[in-house]
């Protein structure tokens, strides 16, 4: 079994770190800077050899280059964000795949908060690293892509296993919650599940990762309708 290890690092980021214990294999999943990633591989006695970029945001990248110097590993990430990820050593897009050892990790297309971001899904670990795409009761905003696309990224997501847990990138679920209440105010599990939130933040807990059941439950941009719907939703988070 996949072993994942959560690192807060910045204000509200979080870095993933994704182990095989068969192999012996470890990847990091999005580093946005590198001593706290070093330090908790180096305390499990795991040996970095890959990470995986899923879009050039500098608090997605920023460790590359550090962790790349201290442990030689190998480097992932969109070929179509290559002019601004220099430190990638393999490009991917839809329909490539990565490995940990003998698990297999399917690179999806999910443009819209950049215009190459990608997600990893990894069907028989029931995982998907997704980034700023996906995140608990909300997604990311839309810097380079469409509303469209949005829409498509959500459904597509909902479409996998209830059971998949979905690793994000940023602790934003108490106030996604919190916004998503003033538009569905009547939904009695997303009233549960903030009500849960505010127990866990208020003890210093993470609320990530999160699984597709439970989102496609209390997301309301998964649970948009239509395009219309989920940019109206973003344009108001965005105000809010």
């Amino acid at each position: 079994m996949l072993e994942v290890v959560r690192i807060p690092v910045l204000s509200d980021n979080y870095v993933w770190l994704l182990h095989d214990p068969t192999s012996h294999e470890t990847v990091v999943i999005d580093p946005a800077v590198a001593e706290p990633v070093l330090e908790a591989a180096a305390a499990r006695g795991w040996a970095i050899g890959q990470i995986w970029n899923t879009h050039w945001h500098g608090d997605h990248i920023g460790g590359n280059a550090a962790i790349k110097a201290a442990t030689g590993c190998f480097i992932t990430g969109p070929a179509a964000e290559a002019d601004k990820i220099a430190t990638l050593d393999r490009l991917v897009g839809e329909g490539d795949t990565v490995r940990v050892g003998d698990h297999v990790a399917a690179v999806m297309a999910v443009p819209a908060h950049t215009a190459g971001h990608i997600a990893y899904h990894l069907a028989d670990a029931h995982m998907a690293f997704v980034g700023d795409t996906l995140f608990a009761m909300g997604c990311g905003r839309l810097f380079e892509g469409t509303a469209a696309q949005m829409f498509a990224n959500m459904q597509r997501l909902a479409a996998l296993p209830d059971d998949t847990s979905v690793y994000c990138a940023h602790e934003y679920t108490l106030s996604n919650g919190r916004f998503a209440l003033t538009v569905e105010p009547d939904n009695a599990a997303l009233i549960r599940r903030v009500a849960e939130v505010e127990t866990l933040r208020t003890r210093g807990e993470a609320t990530v990762p999160t699984t597709i059941g439970l989102e496609r439950d209390t997301n309301i941009f998964m649970r948009a309708r239509d395009v219309a719907q989920l940019a109206e939703r973003r344009a108001a988070k965005d105000a809010a």
